[in-house]
């Protein structure tokens, strides 16, 4: 037997039935069928019309309530107009079911073409509004997007401790160190091809080399962070300038506009040491000055306070339940120092989370592997663990537990 469903018709005759007792679907089906059956002849019967597909299934809805049914007839009808309006007022002959006086009404019959003409209409203007907006891009655009492209592909390892680095970072007399790859990145999609990451918070032996032999300007972060890399840095490399990114920005989010100013802004590293022996902290624009002898004292405390924490047996078990919780789902859990869930993110937003908050994590318990890009990220906030599922890097300030150590 064909039957179409409420999508398929054209039309949907809707009725409202009122019946004075208690019956159930199958009453007012019968007498649907019953009532009407040689009203209309042969050609308009509702079970020749059911079985040729041309009225769907017809649907029953009631609910008894004092002893009285009330409810609502539903039909499908791929007729015509006409065929469907004589169908509908068909229904109003039925004025008892079983025992029970009735009285039906048809309230109306819905064009599901208007609907979906709508719904086309709505969709059009959708897809327009994006094909405007995604316009063509000029050649110079082309160009552009092409040539960045390249650039960013040109990143390679150097040294023996394979630090991320631009294209030139051999030929150069003069290079830019900067703190991780994603700084790299940025330069090189930007036009400078001669940065190399320390890709850590401590100093590779392969910068220390080269600052002997290159004319080097370190490049770090407008945060705390970027003071204590820069304070290191002056320690036990040979820097000949120094610059910061805009206070609060990182050098991976700078526009090419940002990183020509801070680099024109570069002083001499005999000159910023001077300035912090002073108490002042020079930003990246030379005529800017302001006093931080309070950040710097901070600092201080919390480079010697910020060591690698043992893990407890308690902490041990609680990483491990939460790190089995996490197999399979691609989240992370950051933790407060109670070992409560603050929240619960993607792993691929994770190093953003962390930025965000700046402070006040304890630990963050991931399902993935931890990298070198996330241990700098968590010492920069002051985390004392990372854990997961294995790690492929090690952290003087970090505390790193991977399942295997669980």
């Amino acid at each position: 037997m064909a039957k179409i469903a409420q999508s398929a018709a054209k039309y949907i005759i809707r009725a409202e039935i009122k019946i004075e007792g208690v019956v159930d679907k199958p009453d007012v089906i019968g007498a649907i069928f019953g009532q009407t059956e040689g009203l209309l002849g042969e050609d308009l019967e509702l079970r020749e019309l059911q079985r040729s597909g041309r009225i769907g299934r017809i649907e029953v809805n009631v609910d008894t309530k004092g002893g009285k049914t009330t409810g609502e007839i539903i039909i499908p009808s791929s007729l015509d107009k006409a065929e469907t309006a004589i169908v509908g007022a068909s229904l109003e002959i039925i004025q008892r079911i079983g025992p029970c006086n009735a009285k039906t009404s048809v309230t109306k019959i819905e064009d599901i073409r208007i609907s979906k003409r709508k719904q086309v209409i709505d969709r059009a203007k959708d897809l327009l509004k994006n094909l405007m907006d995604g316009v063509l891009p000029d050649s110079q655009d082309l160009s552009d997007e092409v040539a960045c492209s390249v650039r960013v592909m040109e990143i390679q390892e150097y040294g023996k401790d394979r630090l991320p680095a631009g294209p030139t970072i051999e030929d150069s007399d003069e290079i830019i160190l900067v703190e991780g790859r994603a700084d790299v990145l940025n330069l090189l999609k930007h036009g400078f091809k001669n940065s190399i990451a320390m890709n850590g918070t401590s100093v590779p032996k392969t910068i220390i080399e080269l600052s002997k032999l290159k004319t080097v300007t370190a490049f770090v972060d407008g945060d705390r962070g970027g003071d204590l890399i820069l304070k290191e840095l002056m320690n036990v490399a040979e820097l000949d300038f120094v610059c910061k990114a805009p206070d609060g920005k990182e050098v991976e989010e700078l526009t090419k506009k940002e990183i020509h100013k801070a680099l024109r802004g570069q002083v001499a590293s005999e000159q910023a040491k001077m300035e912090k022996s002073q108490g002042s902290n020079r930003t990246t624009t030379r005529d800017t000055k302001r006093t931080n002898k309070t950040e710097k004292r901070n600092d201080s405390r919390e480079i010697k306070s910020f060591t690698k924490k043992r893990i407890t047996t308690s902490e041990k078990k609680t990483f491990n339940d939460m790190l089995e919780d996490l197999i399979g789902t691609r989240g992370a859990y950051v933790l407060d120092e109670k070992l409560n869930i603050l929240g619960k993110v993607p792993v691929s937003e994770l190093q953003s989370t962390i930025k965000s908050l700046r402070s006040g994590i304890y630990a963050v318990v991931l399902d993935g592997v931890i990298d070198k890009d996330l241990v700098l990220t968590a010492e920069r906030a002051y985390i004392r663990f990372l854990v997961a599922m294995e790690s492929n890097t090690s952290s003087s300030k970090v505390t790193i537990v991977s399942s295997d150590d669980l």
